[in-house]
């Protein structure tokens, strides 16, 4: 499948092992990868940044194999997961950062054209997530308040 707003047709990624299971080297706990869980989201971290954590510092590959749950699910089960999804969340701090450029260089018309991309990617993005559920229905992407949203 093509990229939305490049012509790119890339495939590649990276593969999940066929094995479910954690592998024999991980001696860490369900409870105590939890636990690290949370505790990394009290610092303010996102699940990606978790799971980037736990794989490098403490040799979880997988939170999904060891704890049977994905990282966020376990945040929304204990009360910590993100108000906004975490993409949604990127896709408006990129868009405010452009929008802090463009008040410097009025006249940079490629930057102009990128902002659109960038918005009307926010707005599909919100009417997805707005039917799944994840955000409220009455949500609505302002340029003029999303700057209080990621800061």
């Amino acid at each position: 499948m093509g990229r939305m707003h490049a012509p790119g047709k890339g495939i590649s990624s990276s593969a999940l092992p066929y094995r479910r299971t954690p592998a024999s080297w991980v001696k860490t706990t369900p409870e105590e990868v939890v636990e690290s869980i949370c505790k990394l989201a009290k610092k303010g971290l996102t699940p990606s940044q978790i799971g980037v954590i736990l794989r490098d510092s403490h040799g979880v590959a997988q939170v999904r194999f060891v704890t049977g749950n994905k990282i966020l699910r376990i945040l929304k089960g204990n009360g910590l997961g993100p108000e906004i999804p975490e993409d949604l969340y990127h896709l408006i701090k990129k868009a405010v950062a452009v929008r802090k450029h463009m008040e410097k260089h009025r006249k940079d018309c490629d930057s102009k054209f990128r902002l659109i991309l960038i918005e009307s990617r926010i707005h599909r993005l919100a009417r997805y997530y707005k039917t799944a559920g994840q955000i409220a229905p009455n949500w609505k992407y302002e340029a003029a308040t999303a700057s209080t949203l990621v800061s």
